[in-house]
């Protein structure tokens, strides 16, 4: 005997009984976005925390009832999904603008006016598509049957929590082991992903056809994953090993430093859910009539414009302000030491070893020097490296000194164990000269 399902098929009228509490909920929202909107009030981070979570709330009873399924709900279905993706863009970009005067960014007023206002434009960009899209799924609705809820207000209006007035700072700093090996580590971070942004080549273009190009074949919500999991588990160390410490009095610039992750987090945070949007509902990607016409309500070129030209551009921006303030602090933290290390078997210093650590010392932007009777050659520069390999040559030298930074000793640590490469492959730990090599 079959098993038999325990899924109860409902009519769509039936269907109408169960979804209309849900949906007076999504019109009470509505009503209060239409006027706020029509007033021209700044929409706060709570109106887009609610919105986000009553579509969410609404978009998983759609899912849990097969509404993508069903061909009368299936438009319906999407506009809420899209709504809800809209929504949470828009909760990040107000967050951003909302805590930006704290973030003690080091921008001159011109930037600081430039960025408030491509974010309130993007803003404006997300309420006015959130309102088309709230718009065309009520005609859904009313066409398939369910009633405008009669006499409704909207929301109850709640007074903004005010994040101008703050407990004095009174905390005291701590101690935290290896803070400084750490910072270190943090600041090689930051200058990492900033070089992985910049790689991508992104430009900024108002081409239609040329944002078609950029997204989401060079830039996709996998790529803008990657990036901004990074980020966050910078934010995360910062947090743990750097914020109310002493080290961070010490240094100033690391007071800046948190601004200058958390604007690319949120950025990216943003760009992430942008992107889900275009990749998921716009009719470039996964063609259809409901496609169609969400790129209609929510314009898909202006759509991959906030995407690249805001969301992403400025992201990389302050990633790479953030890199700048990095490379100001290493100088202050990191303190240079010597090693003896043998030297590469049988040929010596020749090229191919010259090249790798030279690699090395450009990997971490710092000075290596080789030192032969308190001489110091440069290797950084291959050449260098070829007339010290003569001298060692000459004098029969086994071993030699290397001084330089802990990150580099350590690298130069695990060339030489491996014999600098000359019949072992290049070991994980060291991919990177691979490819640059």
């Amino acid at each position: 005997m079959e098993p038999q399902s325990l899924v109860e098929i409902v009519s769509e009228e039936e269907f109408l009984c169960l979804i209309q509490e849900s949906y007076n909920g999504f019109i009470k929202i509505y009503i209060s976005l239409e006027r706020k909107i029509a007033s021209g009030k700044v929409i706060s981070k709570k109106f887009y925390s609610t919105l986000k979570y009553e579509t969410d709330s609404f978009e998983s009873f759609l899912d849990e009832h097969g509404a993508r399924e069903n061909k009368s709900w299936a438009f319906f279905s999407e506009y809420v999904a899209s709504i809800r993706n809209l929504s949470i863009a828009a909760f990040y970009i107000r967050h951003i603008l909302d805590r930006y005067p704290y973030y003690k960014l080091r921008e001159t007023p011109e930037m600081d006016r430039k960025f408030k206002t491509s974010a309130e434009a993007t803003l404006r960009f997300l309420n006015s598509s959130i309102y088309n899209l709230f718009k065309e799924a009520i005609v859904t609705a009313k066409n398939n049957g369910l009633e405008f809820p009669p006499n409704e207000t909207g929301m109850a209006e709640y007074a903004e929590t005010s994040a101008n007035k703050k407990l004095p700072r009174n905390i005291s700093e701590e101690d935290v082991k290896d803070e400084e090996e750490r910072i270190v580590d943090l600041c090689e971070k930051i200058r990492n992903v900033s070089k992985s942004m910049l790689a991508l080549s992104i430009p900024q273009t108002y081409d239609p056809d040329e944002l078609q190009q950029i997204v989401p074949s060079r830039l996709d919500e996998k790529v803008l994953r990657e990036f901004l999991i990074q980020i966050h588990n910078v934010q995360s160390e910062f947090d743990t090993y750097v914020k109310n410490t002493k080290t961070e009095q010490i240094y100033s610039e690391l007071k800046y430093i948190r601004g200058y992750i958390s604007m690319p987090l949120h950025l990216l945070e943003s760009a992430l859910w942008l992107s889900h949007m275009y990749e998921r509902h716009e009719e470039g990607i996964r063609p259809g009539e409901c496609k169609r016409k969400i790129s209609m309500m929510a314009d898909k070129n202006d759509l991959l414009n906030q995407i690249v030209n805001f969301a992403f551009y400025y992201a990389l921006y302050f990633i790479q302000q953030g890199a700048c303030l990095a490379e100001e602090v290493l100088p202050q933290l990191i303190k240079f030491k010597r090693i003896i290390l043998p030297i590469p078997t049988p040929l010596g210093f020749h090229a191919r070893p010259s090249t790798y650590l030279s690699l090395i010392a450009r990997k971490y932007d710092c000075d290596l020097f080789l030192v032969i009777d308190n001489e110091k050659y440069n290797a950084r520069s291959v050449m260098s490296m070829l007339q010290a390999g003569g001298v060692i040559a000459d004098k029969g030298i086994q071993s030699v000194q290397f001084e330089s930074d802990q990150r580099v000793i350590n690298d130069l640590e695990i060339l030489a164990k491996n014999n600098y490469c000359e019949e072992k492959p290049i070991p994980p730990e060291l991919n990177y000269l691979r490819s640059n090599a």
